[in-house]
């Protein structure tokens, strides 16, 4: 069984999905597939004014009531609060998908580091010079060194693997992210994003039902 994992590193419900995908890698039968939408890069970053992170704060302190995954003071401190800064996902996506261009099994791993490095330790990923960094101290180097200077196959990798996502959800109806593609031979089925959220034994039937 194969699993697409549709997401973007600056949605704070695919942080508070972290678990859950962590636990489903692990499965036997079931490989994970990162898809990243570039759902708030392009035109789909803005600025990260006053009122987006009192919204955007909301929000993450709904993820920690059901998920407990942490959304700290530095968080809120230095990236809602910068001045000046974007809500662009870009150079995360870029980033990841660096890396994926060397080692694609670790995708995820990359993915978490930076989740880490915004949530937690309030680090601004919206920025090339944070996600390189954060990359390098991640044992990412040479994804890092391409994040500061790209080149034409990062980038032409980067749009591919934007709009498969885009066509797979436009093709599935999915408007939003984490979002969840099981195929299972030539079957192919949308589970509810929402089994993510509501204990592992729960998407674990789901995934069964496929």
């Amino acid at each position: 069984m194969h699993l697409t994992y549709l997401y973007d590193p600056l949605c704070g419900w695919c942080y508070g999905a972290a678990p859950a995908l962590d636990k489903m890698a692990k499965l036997d039968n079931l490989t994970v597939e990162l898809a990243p939408s570039g759902l708030f890069a392009g035109e789909g970053a803005r600025p990260l004014d006053e009122r987006f992170a009192a919204y955007a704060w909301h929000n993450d302190q709904r993820i920690n009531r059901l998920t407990g995954q942490v959304f700290s003071q530095l968080y809120r401190d230095q990236v809602l609060g910068g001045a000046d800064s974007m809500f662009d996902s870009a150079p995360a996506t870029l980033g990841i998908i660096a890396v994926g261009l060397r080692q694609l099994d670790r995708e995820r791993e990359a993915l978490k580091a930076l989740q880490i490095a915004r949530y937690v330790d309030g680090r601004n990923t919206s920025e090339i010079a944070v996600v390189a960094d954060v990359l390098d101290q991640a044992g990412f180097s040479d994804a890092a060194a391409r994040v500061r200077a790209p080149h034409e196959a990062l980038l032409d990798a980067y749009r591919n693997r934007i709009g498969k996502s885009r066509q797979l959800m436009e093709a599935f109806r999915m408007d939003g992210v984490p979002a969840l593609l099981v195929s299972d031979g030539d079957k192919r089925r949308v589970l509810r994003s929402d089994a993510l959220f509501g204990g592992f034994d729960q998407l674990a039937a789901e995934l069964q039902a496929a």
